[in-house]
């Protein structure tokens, strides 16, 4: 695994990522390649490359795990935004740079993408060709997500309360940076925040099991006006023409990632091979490490990736 950092000549700062290749890999050769997007509050440095990306690499995957514009090691001012147009924007600079490694095939590119990351991999891969085929993981619309829980389901009082706040920044006040978990998985049993999501999110990246530094599950709270205005799944009907598959577990929580991930899958009626792999028995966070479903996962979305990526 190679740690990097790059800057196209569009790009304003740098983006920060691991390349992580097959074994015995040889840069003389061209390798299939996977752009590996990771979820809303996360980093490189979990799901997207210590579990997806290293099982995939060892499958014969070039993958690219990254860091979102203005989060983790990855340039960008103020910190902690949340901007999914930038999210997928990000995908085209990261494809951008892969295709000018000489061991990257530029003709075999195909992107996964987790939770929040699944649900900008589908929508960048809507206008992205470059793409020829997408895995999105326990998808999450994060629009969707903000519109409703995010903001009580009052949304144009969340917007009000953003402008207001931005000004505030603008004229020289502190920032508003959120925390969207709480500490520890104690201090959640103690809030009564028990709900599925919120408490497995709350052992994943507050405990040993996913902590990593640059997962800071932060969000500034002034500058996320456009994604109460952003929906991931727009025109996908027409767009999405690649193969397409979506991973969901059937345990239901807060996030809306198996409502998501079905909305996709049924509206993706355009996507040449069309696949759905629903897991009985398992949540939107077991799907981030837990070797069982990801396993089941893997079984599914390897053969589909080397039919319509590596082939």
């Amino acid at each position: 695994m190679e740690s990097i950092r790059f800057r196209n000549d569009d790009m304003a700062w740098e983006i920060a990522a691991l390349i992580l290749t097959p074994p015995g890999f040889d840069p003389g050769k061209r390798y299939p390649t996977i752009v590996s997007v990771h979820p809303f509050g996360s980093c490189k440095e979990q799901t997207s490359s210590a579990v997806y990306g290293r099982r995939l690499a060892d499958q014969g995957f070039v993958v690219i795990a990254y860091d979102a514009s203005y989060q983790g090691e990855s340039g960008g001012e103020p910190r902690w935004v949340e901007d999914p147009t930038q999210r997928v924007e990000d995908v085209s600079h990261v494809i951008d740079y892969a295709v000018t490694l000489p061991y990257v095939d530029a003709d075999r590119i195909g992107a996964i993408g987790i939770c929040g990351g699944g649900g900008y991999i589908l929508n960048a891969t809507l206008t992205e060709k470059r793409i020829k085929a997408v895995v999105g993981i326990t998808p999450v619309d994060i629009g969707r997500l903000f519109r409703e829980g995010f903001s009580d389901y009052d949304p144009i009082g969340a917007l009000e309360a953003m402008a207001e706040q931005r000004t505030k920044e603008a004229r020289g006040g502190e920032l508003q940076v959120n925390e969207l978990l709480p500490a520890s998985p104690e201090a959640a049993t103690e809030a009564g925040m028990t709900e599925r999501d919120v408490s497995e999110a709350t052992d994943y990246y507050k405990t040993p099991r996913g902590q990593e530094p640059g997962g800071a599950t932060r969000m500034l709270f002034s500058h996320a006006q456009n994604t109460l205005g952003w929906t991931a799944f727009g025109f996908i009907e027409m767009l999405m023409t690649q193969p397409m598959m979506v991973v969901v577990g059937q345990k239901v929580g807060a996030f809306g990632a198996y409502r998501d991930g079905m909305e996709a899958y049924g509206r993706a009626t355009a996507s040449r091979d069309r696949q759905l792999v629903s897991l009985e028995g398992w949540s939107h966070y077991d799907l981030y490490d837990k070797d069982e479903p990801v396993g089941l996962a893997m079984d599914r979305m390897v053969p589909f990736l080397q039919k319509h990526v590596a082939g």
